[in-house]
């Protein structure tokens, strides 16, 4: 077999076929081929001074080798790469996008969520990209079956009552007799902040009086997540 390594400046067509992305993925399986051969079969080509995979080795060099932080570049990222234009750009965040919701799809077929894990796993793929806050509430049947799903408010909960009533209408409107409450921190950080405990106890309080059992208030980050019912604190 040649060496990659001594024919990176021929282009692909020009490799040992054994050693081009797409003749292996067809003979072994995509489960063989790196994150960058992948990500050079989306793309087909490099520019004049690198082939596609090293064009893609460069890309994933500038995020640590970390598809998560790769899944949140946006057109204007990849566009910073001589080679990757918007047609090329757009392949690659597809790519990401459907890998996203793959995750989401399967963890969504589960059905039941019993733990502040599996609420983090089903809500990871929504908002582990996302630059603001999103809230969302869940709604659950007693058994913990998923029943359905609302965003409550973008961009923060400050308007804490507001939002409560919010979660508790949809509540109602759902016939849910537990719900739970998520949002994320796009800062990476879990801890709960002030705001955060307040509209937590303020829906516990609203959701007691009303006969609806508050299974969990989860803080999403990509990596990490915050529970309060882990913590004691519901």
């Amino acid at each position: 077999m040649k060496d990659t390594k001594k024919c990176k400046d021929l282009p692909i067509k020009d490799w040992a076929e054994e050693d081009r992305p797409r003749e292996k993925m067809m003979k072994k399986g995509p489960d063989v081929l790196t994150d960058a051969e992948l990500m050079a079969i989306l793309v087909g080509s490099g520019n004049t001074e690198e082939s596609a995979i090293d064009l893609m080795r460069r890309i994933l060099k500038e995020c640590n080798n970390n598809l998560n932080t790769l899944g949140k570049w946006n057109h204007l990222d990849f566009q910073k790469f001589r080679g990757i234009g918007e047609a090329k750009a757009c392949m690659i965040m597809a790519a990401l996008e459907l890998g996203k919701r793959r995750t989401k799809q399967t963890v969504a077929d589960k059905k039941f969520l019993h733990t502040s894990k599996d609420i983090y796993s089903f809500f990871h793929p929504i908002l582990c990209d996302l630059t603001q806050e999103e809230f969302w509430v869940l709604f659950l049947t007693q058994s913990s079956r998923l029943s359905g799903q609302s965003r409550i408010s973008v961009g923060g909960i400050d308007g804490t009552y507001a939002d409560v009533r919010s979660i508790l209408r949809e509540a109602l409107l759902a016939q849910a007799p537990q719900i739970a409450i998520i949002h994320n921190h796009p800062s990476g950080n879990p801890q709960p902040s002030r705001a955060d405990r307040r509209v937590t106890a303020a829906v516990l309080k609203g959701a007691e009086a009303m006969n609806i059992r508050l299974m969990d208030h989860v803080i999403v980050c990509d990596g990490s997540f915050f529970s309060f019912a882990d913590e004691g604190l519901i």
